[in-house]
């Protein structure tokens, strides 16, 4: 993962935007703070600090919920946490609880009290959970709220609800009481998703930022809300054939120009683009358009917003105290103490809310590595060994086991997807044997070594061709995912098509090309928003894709191949049913380095769905080009991507194509046929 920017490092802090109704309060800030040093205000106001009975005071913890929650073994603490509007002995109102151990006082803020710290103190429970609680009469769904806690050492803070649903909008940093009940539509994507998003099944992601992908044309300031989205993007993606969606983080954010990835409302889709039912119907439309839909999810880090996670009760809560395992350098953030067991109740929950509460079908899971290593980023003398004296974060990696464990024990239809960068061992393998347990990973080399070699004028290509066939020497040691994300196109290293070498021409024909053998290679496919039609700037996360690029020849003839490609994907089971296991990949020749040409096959169930893919890594066609072919009969063309359609130069082999009794390549018989120039050629056998 690149480095994003993050919320402490804006110029101004949004956590301090003053708000009028406040200024009562803070008068009484000292008074407040005096009185509880003095014990003239109680920790504990009434007797929900008593076991509840019957007729007592409103809990929705149980002693199982309790002790669930503090051996880090809770998956559903947002039906607990948070604000929930309730009836209580026949009066309506809104119960609050939150984690506040090492708090002398909490109460809880509002509009609806003035901001005033003093009037609705809450009480901690007696059973040293450390859990905070209280029943307010009369207030319900849309009230602003937060919590003044004072740490035992005297220090105050308001901080948001960490498993509020539902946010102010940035800059404004309070939560708001909400709930999360939706009468979905969307039975029978739920019912049929299995095969959807099976590993045998086609899986090509388009990855998308919602602030970014496309804005208001009348306006391009401003940011569309879900339901603008849904009306734009459900039938593009529809149209351009890919299977499911992935959303950058789509939390509650405070910093625009993180990305997303630097969440204070874990719980909470961004108030930017609307309410929380408004981002279900958003992942509804897409459901009902055969559309997965696969959500980044950040457990690896926090940003230090005043209003957020960290320091939450003025003790370090969430993240872990020791910098050396709880501060990012990279990012100048916060890491969870992955060993803190209520902590590890509240990242179970969370990715199990979003499967739950927002029929999620998958998690990509930012920066695994980063969680993975003690030394991650870390110099010399900047890290402790794990008790065995190694580098592995045994707390976080016993966390991965768990949450995937939990994941696919209660959603077994969905997908866990690790971005990871180095070769640990076993991420996309099952726990039980001795893996991370996640569904896929990125293929962070393929992506790395593919680029490269793309990048490279092509009469150098010959000297480097081994950055092509290398991904073969280890593709089957997981099931993963070929990505080409935002962290391609940004930072100054241009856009996809901007990586490419050569004139107009050539820069198009070389990402054509690049994609064609995207889609052949062996794994799942994930492409990020723009690069299907040839954006020639890099991304910009406060501004829209330049979609007025596809009035011009060579951006529709992109935007034309890439739906080809996924339609053939789709459609041609060699190209997934045997994704992740060598059986399904074959090389055919890596040897022609002189003229950069390199054939291979994939291999679905049926012998009949054999595949020959063609690749010319040079813009010289060649014409009569022989390769060996696995059988006798007759070969069609059925894609090739200098076809004039996608602003190729038309280079193509009409009709059938005969195979001879000639050896070649190791196989007795073997093919002529035209390989056109920077282009990909499929073949397949006639029937």
């Amino acid at each position: 993962m690149a480095k994003r920017t993050t919320s402490s490092e804006s110029t101004s802090d949004s956590s301090n935007t003053p708000r009028p109704t406040r200024s009562r309060s803070a008068k009484k800030s000292d008074s407040i703070t005096e009185s509880i040093n003095a014990q003239e205000v109680p920790v504990q106001a009434d007797p929900v600090s008593q076991p509840p009975t019957e007729t007592g005071p409103y809990s929705r913890f149980t002693d199982f919920d309790i002790h669930l929650f503090r051996s880090g073994k809770h998956q559903r603490l947002y039906e607990k946490f948070g604000s929930h509007v309730v009836e209580h002995n026949g009066v309506t109102g809104t119960y609050f609880a939150v984690w506040a151990p090492s708090a002398r006082y909490v109460a809880v803020i509002g509009n609806f009290n003035g901001w005033d710290r003093g009037s609705h103190p809450m009480n901690v429970r007696w059973d040293s959970s450390g859990i905070w609680e209280i029943f307010v009469p009369h207030i319900g769904s849309g009230e602003s709220y937060k919590y003044f806690i004072v740490h035992e050492g005297g220090r105050e803070l308001e901080k948001g609800d960490p498993y509020a649903h539902f946010w102010e909008v940035p800059p404004r940093t309070a939560s708001i009481v909400r709930d999360t009940y939706y009468e979905w539509q969307d039975g029978d994507w739920m019912a049929n998703r299995k095969a959807k998003n099976a590993l045998n099944a086609p899986v090509s992601v388009y990855e998308v930022h919602l602030g970014s992908w496309k804005r208001d044309p009348s306006d391009p300031e401003r940011e569309l809300s879900y339901g603008e989205i849904a009306d734009a993007l459900v039938p593009y993606v529809q149209d351009m054939g890919f299977t499911h969606v992935e959303f950058m983080p789509v939390m509650q954010y405070p910093y625009a120009p993180s990305w997303g990835y630097q969440i204070t409302g874990y719980y909470a889709p961004s108030s930017r683009f609307g309410t929380p039912q408004d981002f279900m119907r958003l992942v509804e439309r897409l459901h009902q358009a055969g559309i997965g839909v696969l959500l980044d999810w950040v457990p690896s880090h926090f940003p230090g917003d005043a209003h957020g996670l960290y320091e939450f009760d003025g003790s370090h809560l969430y993240e872990h105290p020791d910098p050396r395992k709880g501060y990012h350098p990279d990012w100048k953030s916060y890491i969870f103490n992955y060993g803190r067991p209520e902590v590890r109740s509240f990242l179970l929950s969370n990715a199990l809310f979003w499967l739950d509460r927002c029929h999620a079908d998958g998690l990509r899971v930012d920066a695994v590595a980063s969680m993975l290593y003690l030394d991650y980023s870390r110099n010399a003398g900047e890290w402790e060994p794990n008790v065995f004296g190694g580098r592995e974060n045994l707390d976080a990696i016993s966390l991965f086991k768990e949450i995937n464990e939990a994941v696919y024990l209660n959603y077994p239809d969905v997908q866990t997807i690790a971005e990871e960068s180095t070769a640990f061992p076993g991420v996309s393998r099952p726990v039980f044997t001795g893996g991370l347990g996640f569904g896929m990973k990125w293929m962070m080399g393929w992506m790395n070594d593919t680029l490269r070699y793309f990048e490279r004028d092509p009469a150098f290509r010959k000297f480097h061709q081994d950055e092509l066939t290398f991904s073969t020497v280890y593709a089957f040691t997981e099931n993963f995912m070929l990505p080409l994300s935002h962290d391609e196109v940004v930072y100054g290293k241009h856009s996809l098509v901007g990586k490419m070498p050569g004139d107009e021409w050539q820069r198009f024909a070389n990402l054509r090309l690049l994609f064609s053998y995207m889609f052949t290679h062996s794994g799942t496919k994930l492409l990020f928003m723009g690069g299907e039609f040839g954006q020639t700037s890099e991304w910009k996360f406060d501004a829209s894709l330049d979609w007025h690029l596809l009035e011009f020849a060579p951006h529709q003839g992109m935007s034309a191949c890439v739906k080809a490609l996924n339609n053939l994907y789709r459609t041609e089971p060699a190209l997934f049913e045997r994704n992740f296991t060598a059986n399904g990949f074959e090389w055919i020749d890596t040897t022609d380095r002189e003229n950069s040409v390199i054939t291979y096959a994939r291999k679905g169930e049926n012998p009949a769905d054999t595949l020959l893919i063609v690749l010319n890594m040079t813009p010289i066609p060649r014409g009569d080009y022989r390769i060996g072919v696995p059988s006798a009969g007759s070969y069609k063309e059925i894609f090739n991507s200098d076809a004039r359609a996608f602003y190729g130069s038309g280079v193509q082999n009409e009709g059938t194509i005969g195979s001879e009794e000639q050896p070649w390549q190791g196989r007795q018989q073997s093919i002529r046929l035209n390989v056109p120039p920077l282009g990909a050629v499929i073949l397949k056998i006639s029937q």
